[in-house]
C-alpha cells in the first residue's frame, strides 16, 4: 500500500472516530424481550411483582376492617329452662321450651357509648392508610431499584459499543503501521502498540460484558422475571426535565407526596385515635336485654335488664392511658426525625444531579472538542512523520475517555433523577 493508501485509511480511521455518539446498530434477534425503555419495565413491575401484589392484599384486607370497627358487637341469646327436672318439677324431666315452670329467653345487645365506635373506625381508617403509605414506600423504592438497574444496564451495553467501536478503528490503524512500517517509515512497535491496546480493549468489552449480565440478572429479579427472560439490547434512557430542578420547589412537593412522611401522618393519626379512644373508657358501656317467659305455648311475662361496667381500675387506666400518649408523641418525633432525614437525601442527590449536569455539558462543549482537535493534529503530524504512533494512540484514548465520561455523567443524571423521584414519591 502506498503513501496516498495511508492516507486514506487514516482519513477513514478519523470518520469513524466523528461518528454520532450514542448510536445503537444491534438488531434484537430474540423475541418479544421488554425494556425498549424503562417506563415498559415499571408497568411490567406494577403488574407482576409479587411483593407489591402481596401488599395489595394486605391493603384490601385493611380496607375490609374498618366496618367491623364501627359496627355494634354481636348481641346475645341466653335460654333458661326452669325446673324441667326434680321432684318438684311439674312434668318431670321434659328440658323442652315451654315445659316445667317456662322457659325464659333472654336477648342481650352490648352499646359502646361516649362515641367509642366512630374512634375505633377512625383507628381502622387511619391502618388503612398506613398500609397504603407502606405500598407507596415499595413501590417507590421498587421504581428506583429498577431505574438504577436500567441505567446501569445502558451504562454497559453503552460502554461496549464505544469500545467495539474503538476497537475497529485500532485495526484500521494497525493496518496502516503495517503498510507505513513495509515502507520503513514507522518502526514494527507502532504495530504491536496497536494490538496492545486492541487487547486490552478486547479484556475491558468481557469485564462489561459481565456487567451487562449482571444488571440483567438484577432487573428480571426485581421485576419477578425468570434469570433467562429478554431484556431489549437497545435500551434508551428517559429525556431529563427541561426546567432546572429547583430545591424549594422539590422540598414542598416532599411535604406533600413523600411516601414515608405519608405513612408517619398516618400513623399520628392512629395513635391519636388510639389515644382518645383510651380516653373514652373512663366512662362505662351498657348493655341492654329483654327476657320474655314461655309457658306452655304463650308468652307469660316479660323482664327488661341495663347492665353497666365499673371502671374502677383506675391506675390500670392510667397506665394505659400514658401509654397511648406516649405513642403518640414517638409518632410525631418520627415523623419529623424521616422528614429531617429525607430533605437531607433531596439535596444530597440534587447537587450530585447538577454536578453530573455540568460534567456532562463540559465533556460535550469542551473536552470532547478539544480531544478530537489533537486527535486531528496527531492524525497530521503522524502522517508527516513528526509525531510518533504513541502520541496518536494518546490522543485517541483521550476521545475515548472522554466518551466514556459522557455516558457515564448521563447514567449519574438518571441515577440521580430516580432517587428524586423516589424521594418526593411522582415522576419528574
Amino acid at each position: 500500500m502506498n503513501t496516498n493508501n495511508s492516507k486514506i485509511m487514516l482519513v477513514l480511521t478519523l470518520s469513524a472516530l466523528m461518528l454520532p455518539r450514542l448510536t445503537w446498530a444491534e438488531v434484537v434477534s430474540s423475541s418479544n424481550p421488554i425494556g425498549a425503555n424503562v417506563q415498559e419495565l415499571l408497568n411490567w413491575a406494577d403488574t407482576h411483582n409479587p411483593e407489591l401484589a402481596a401488599m395489595r392484599y394486605e391493603t384490601d384486607a385493611a380496607s375490609e376492617r374498618i366496618a367491623p370497627a364501627g359496627a355494634l358487637p354481636d348481641p346475645m341469646l341466653r335460654v333458661e329452662f326452669m325446673d324441667f327436672a326434680g321432684r318438684d318439677a311439674p312434668n318431670g324431666f321434659n328440658p323442652f321450651p315451654g315445659k316445667g315452670s317456662g322457659t325464659k329467653y333472654t336477648f342481650m345487645q352490648s352499646i359502646p357509648l361516649w362515641g367509642k365506635r366512630d374512634l375505633r373506625k377512625e383507628f381502622a381508617t387511619a391502618e388503612l392508610e398506613q398500609f397504603k403509605g407502606r405500598r407507596l414506600v415499595t413501590i417507590t423504592e421498587i421504581n428506583a431499584r429498577i431505574k438504577n438497574a436500567y441505567a446501569q444496564y445502558y451504562q454497559t451495553i453503552g460502554l461496549k459499543k464505544l469500545n467495539e467501536d474503538i476497537l475497529r478503528l485500532l485495526e484500521d490503524l494497525e493496518a496502516v503501521t503495517r503498510v507505513r512500517y513495509a515502507s520503513g517509515l514507522a518502526p514494527q512497535q507502532d504495530a504491536i502498540r496497536a494490538q496492545v491496546e486492541k487487547t486490552m480493549l478486547r479484556s475491558e468489552v468481557i469485564n462489561l460484558e459481565t456487567e451487562q449480565q449482571q444488571a440483567k440478572a438484577r432487573l428480571n429479579a426485581i421485576l419477578g422475571r425468570t434469570q433467562d427472560a429478554l431484556l431489549s439490547t437497545t435500551p434508551e434512557l428517559r429525556r431529563l426535565p427541561a426546567a432546572r430542578l429547583d430545591s424549594a420547589v422539590l422540598q414542598e412537593k416532599v411535604a406533600r407526596t413523600n411516601p414515608l412522611l405519608a405513612t408517619e401522618s398516618a400513623q399520628i393519626l392512629a395513635a391519636d385515635a388510639n389515644k382518645r379512644l383510651v380516653e373514652k373508657n373512663r366512662y362505662p358501656d351498657v348493655t341492654l336485654g329483654i327476657a320474655p317467659t314461655q309457658m306452655g305455648s304463650s308468652i307469660s311475662g316479660w323482664e327488661a335488664m341495663v347492665e353497666v361496667n365499673l371502671p374502677i381500675r383506675f391506675d390500670t387506666r392510667r397506665s394505659q392511658e400514658s401509654e397511648a400518649t406516649a405513642m403518640l408523641a414517638a409518632a410525631k418525633k418520627r415523623r419529623q426525625e424521616i422528614a429531617n432525614q429525607v430533605i437531607g437525601e433531596l439535596q444530597e442527590n440534587l447537587v450530585a444531579f447538577e454536578a453530573a449536569e455540568k460534567q456532562e455539558r463540559l465533556i460535550a462543549d469542551t473536552l470532547l472538542p478539544q480531544a478530537e482537535l489533537t486527535f486531528r493534529s496527531a492524525l497530521a503530524g503522524y502522517e508527516n512523520g513528526k509525531v510518533d504512533f504513541a502520541t496518536l494512540l494518546d490522543a485517541q484514548k483521550a476521545i475515548r475517555l472522554a466518551r466514556q465520561g459522557q455516558i457515564k455523567a448521563r447514567v449519574e443524571q438518571e441515577m440521580r433523577l430516580a432517587e428524586i423521584e423516589k424521594i418526593i414519591g411522582e415522576e419528574l
